[in-house]
């Protein structure tokens, strides 16, 4: 431990130095802390890691019940909502008088549904949570490179979190402009919801921030002797570059948050432009301002952000599908490089969102062959990963088969995104279901698959127990049957034309209104196509109930699941090589590298595995008689 304790923190040294001698005569130097500093103002990078875990995870679960509401108030335009519905109308008021969901709440789940789950769910659960429990472990340090920012970031999340949270029950209610907040909407819609809404995104964008920085200067400086820069696991190249996609693309969309809440709150007009008329009257701004402008910015951030959400699910199923194919990963350099790539070139794509604002054909043009070449590193990874899989001895445990189906739904995905990526077909898909469909399946079966493997993969490193296998079955076999019956009507009712972000779902467009009207119907949406949100609907609620038995596992397996070692998968990685659950300072000797991070089935090798740690000398040979 003598090696490492001068990386760390100068003002937790003794904790570190004394933190695992069970037989220290000097107590007196090292106590336990209580409660509120090991678990609520911890700067320890575990208790962090499980902080953003259980935050986030709390939060998808309630982005998830706003999107319930949604699709009833879709699949039954103008009917209560069952069970809840009267307790709807007592918290929220007027918008949701007799139990219905008026089209101002409609908006308003909608908004905060994309913004709780991007936001407060998938990126902290991803890239934070997964991010602060493994890396250093991972890498061989003691703790993050900066403990106290590391615990001033999660504390900036929880407070962005409850801001948003609380601005459900303020009068007017939350904010109503869409997750993407676009001006002159976001400044014209007369509650304080957005308000609230972009002090919370600000606060989450500075929480990111600090990370990103903390992350960046871990993987750099703390890197244990030996732990070369192509002896990472993919999984840290991958937070390594989630890392920088977060540092270099939230500023211009803090930037442009403190420039909208400037519109709502000092009346200045950076997005606002002259001659707005709202509700059929001029309104009084001075005008001048570019409501384009605040697109770029935000989409600048935004693009990139959808890689946030993606690669450290990717990071998490190449570890995974490593471990349990018991071979090394085919293509490593190939896939460290096709992840600086699409670091790169996320930053050249962002206006293939824009197609509808009346860019030229030169610009499109451009963002169109940006769009196509950033597909190919992601074919790369995901070719990668495929080709891993042959000649593999397969284990079928609950990790690798979410693992394994997050392949085949990223696919999905990712070529259904190619006709968005043209401006020809974009135009006609735009704002349509195809659209929602094409993004949840990369966001859904994709990267939430990825941190569900995650969970049942690393919950032994965390509790020194395993996750029930049987009920981790049921779960992903109802996760992946229901996920699919969810979103794939999707793309049906997208190119028959179904608009997004409609209270009714299309009712008031659909053929068979018109019909009643007595005009002709001409591209009105068919029975088949209105008929198929009841469907979604209900699927979607076993969608949640399938979560029942994930959410019980997890909370009965910390105390009563199955005891496991410190390497139950037998993994070579340095965070199997800890005692678990890792102690205060996670090493008892501080660790050296001696090889790549996937060295599975060493020919003449005792073990199928060879941890990156065993020193080559004392690495057990088969016996030469054996052969």
């Amino acid at each position: 431990m003598d090696k490492i304790v001068h990386q760390f923190p100068p003002y937790r040294k003794e904790d570190v130095h004394h933190a695992h001698d069970e037989h220290d005569d000097h107590g007196h130097e090292h106590h336990d802390p209580g409660f509120w500093a090991k678990y609520i103002f911890s700067t320890d990078h575990k208790a962090i890691g499980i902080q953003y875990g259980f935050t986030a995870l709390c939060f998808m679960l309630f982005g998830f019940f706003l999107m319930i509401m949604m699709r009833w108030q879709i699949a039954h335009p103008g009917t209560p909502v069952p069970v809840i519905g009267p307790l709807l109308a007592k918290v929220l008021g007027n918008v949701a008088a007799g139990g219905v969901i008026s089209p101002e709440l409609y908006n308003s789940f909608g908004a905060m549904h994309g913004t709780i789950m991007v936001f407060l769910g998938i990126v902290p659960l991803a890239f934070a949570a997964f991010g602060n429990y493994v890396v250093p472990l991972m890498i061989g340090a003691v703790d993050m490179a900066f403990p106290r920012v590391n615990m001033a970031s999660y504390q900036a999340y929880f407070l962005g979190g409850l801001v948003m949270f609380v601005s459900f029950f303020i009068p007017g209610g939350a904010a109503q402009a869409g997750w993407t907040s676009y001006s002159p909407l976001a400044t014209t819609i007369p509650t304080h919801g957005q308000l609230f809404w972009i002090i919370g995104m600000v606060l989450l964008i500075s929480s990111s921030l600090l990370g990103a920085v903390n992350f960046i200067a871990t993987i750099i400086q703390l890197r244990a002797p030996g732990m070369t820069w192509m002896r990472l696991p993919w999984f840290v190249w991958a937070q390594f570059v989630t890392a920088f996609l977060l540092l270099l693309a939230f500023p211009p969309l803090e930037a442009a948050a403190i420039l909208q809440l400037m519109d709502n709150v000092a009346h200045t007009s950076f997005f606002l432009p002259t001659g707005l008329a709202v509700g059929g009257q001029l309104a009084g701004v001075s005008g001048g301002g570019s409501p384009l402008l605040w697109q770029h910015l935000f989409w600048f951030l935004g693009h990139p952000e959808v890689y946030v959400l993606i690669l450290p699910a990717m990071g998490i199923v190449c570890e995974i599908i490593a471990c349990n194919t018991r071979k090394p990963i085919w293509g490593y350099k190939s896939l460290v490089y096709a992840v600086l790539a699409i670091g790169f070139l996320s930053f050249i794509v962002w206006a293939h969102h824009m197609y509808m604002t009346g860019m030229g054909t030169k610009i499109s043009a451009f963002f169109q062959a940006t769009t196509m070449i950033i597909s190919i590193p992601s074919v790369i990874i995901l070719t990668c990963l495929f080709i891993s899989l042959w000649g593999g001895s397969i284990r079928f445990n609950t990790p690798m088969l979410f693992a394994l189906a997050f392949l085949p739904m990223f696919g999905i995905g990712g070529l259904t995104g190619l006709p968005l990526g043209f401006n020809v077909s974009d135009v006609h898909l735009h704002d349509t279901y195809y659209i929602i469909a094409h993004f949840h399946y990369v966001v859904a079966p994709g990267t939430i698959f990825g941190l569900f493997a995650g969970i049942y993969y690393w919950f032994p490193k965390m509790t020194g127990r395993k996750m029930n296998e049987f009920w981790g079955r049921v779960h992903f076999w109802c996760s992946l049957i229901f996920m699919n019956l969810v979103f794939m009507p999707m793309f049906a009712q997208g190119m028959a034309g179904m608009l997004r972000r409609m209270s009714d779902g299309g009712a008031n467009y659909s053929a068979a209104v018109n019909a009643r009207s007595g005009a002709e119907v001409i591209g009105g949406l068919s029975e088949n196509i209105m008929s198929l949100h009841v469907w979604i609907l209900w699927a979607a609620i076993a969608l949640g109930i399938a979560q029942i038995p994930f959410i019980v596992n997890l909370f009965w397996s910390i105390k009563h699941g199955e005891k496991v070692g410190d390497n139950p998968w037998n993994s070579t990685t340095l965070e199997w090589q800890t005692p678990t659950p890792p102690p205060h300072g996670n090493f008892l000797h501080a660790p050296t590298v001696y090889r790549g991070p996937y060295e599975y089935s060493v020919p003449g090798h005792a073990t199928d595995f060879t941890p990156q740690n065993e020193p080559p000398e004392h690495s057990p040979k088969i016996p030469a008689h054996a052969h």
